[in-house]
């Protein structure tokens, strides 16, 4: 297939989300054309960002595994299952969640407190609002999958798996903040396919 551009008149070189147009012939690229390379750019480093915060968490756990987690009870609540959003069609949710590993249910306390304290004495009230919270926490938003609302309210499942992990969380807009549920997704499924068993009453403890 041929290109619209000489190799002459344009040479375009993307470093590190950094679009750089040079020759005769350069005004004559798309804005569309630039956008995805900085769009491919802006991907990766956010998908770094969150390897590197991911890896500290997970080596914060590798140590003691068995629950020296200090600031977990804040969160006991919050590491509860939600009751099943309403089934979508194109959304369909149906595989069960795997046990997650020791280490896993650590850095789920981990992640379920940071997230828990961001969102504290706040009102989420669209999947908009609670992608850009998330992504300001660096998750990054191709890890974040849109989940049917519940009872009107945003819900959001993030893929945190790394290598042979199974670590997901659903993260529900509740009253002055969220309900932050840790599950293991299967390995090769989609985290927005994972049945999670309803629970009504929110535990006390």
């Amino acid at each position: 297939m041929r290109s619209i551009f000489s190799p002459k008149s344009l040479l375009v070189a993307a470093l590190g989300g950094v679009v750089v147009l040079t020759g005769s012939g350069a005004q004559n690229a798309t804005a569309g054309q630039i956008s995805v390379v900085g769009a491919v750019a802006a991907n990766d480093d956010a998908e770094a960002r969150f390897l590197v915060m991911a890896d500290l968490i997970s080596q914060s756990c590798a140590p003691d595994v068995s629950g020296g987690v200090d600031d977990t009870a804040s969160v006991s609540a919050v590491g509860t299952t939600a009751a099943e959003p309403a089934a979508d069609p194109v959304l369909p949710v149906l595989v069960d969640p795997v046990p997650l590993t020791a280490a896993e249910e650590c850095a789920a306390r981990r992640h379920q407190l940071r997230i828990s304290r961001a969102f504290s004495g706040t009102d989420t009230n669209t999947y908009e609002e609670m992608r850009s919270k998330l992504t300001s926490l660096r998750y990054p938003g191709a890890r974040m999958h849109r989940m049917p609302d519940f009872s009107g309210e945003p819900v959001v499942r993030l893929d945190l798996g790394m290598d042979a992990e199974h670590l997901a969380l659903e993260v529900t807009d509740i009253s002055n903040g969220v309900m932050v549920v840790a599950f293991g997704a299967p390995e090769g499924v989609n985290v927005a396919e994972v049945r999670l068993r309803p629970q009504l009453d929110t535990p006390t403890s």
